[in-house]
């Protein structure tokens, strides 16, 4: 399922239960840690360093299912499939310009509810 930026302020708003200044702090922090994961994931693929990539995986991935962003959990899953199975190749490169597009797309519709 595809989430829109109403499910994800919806989730944001259960969460911080009526408290406007923690909605936006959580806001906050989904929008850094989204910008973390890009940046990192993309040093790790450029150093072909399998441990970053898996330490921001590690570091993304409860934030990731709390707030449903399904899409990036299936493809970070997909990266660690690749990596573990193949190593740095043009598969895992091809991932990784699919994960960059997604996250961006995510970066974005968290960034409207900054707004």
């Amino acid at each position: 399922m595809i989430q829109t930026s109403t499910d994800l302020n919806l989730k944001i708003l259960a969460i911080a239960d009526g408290d406007e200044d923690f909605k936006l702090e959580l806001t906050k922090a989904i929008h850094t840690g989204l910008i973390e994961l890009k940046t990192v994931y993309k040093q790790g693929n450029d150093a072909k360093d399998e441990v970053t990539i898996q330490q921001i995986r590690h570091k993304m991935k409860p934030t990731l299912v709390m707030f449903d962003f399904d899409e990036l959990i299936v493809e970070m899953q997909i990266g660690k499939d690749i990596v573990e199975s193949e190593g740095f190749t043009d598969r895992f490169s091809a991932h990784v310009l699919k994960m960059d597009k997604l996250v961006d797309a995510e970066i974005e519709k968290v960034g409207m509810l900054l707004k």
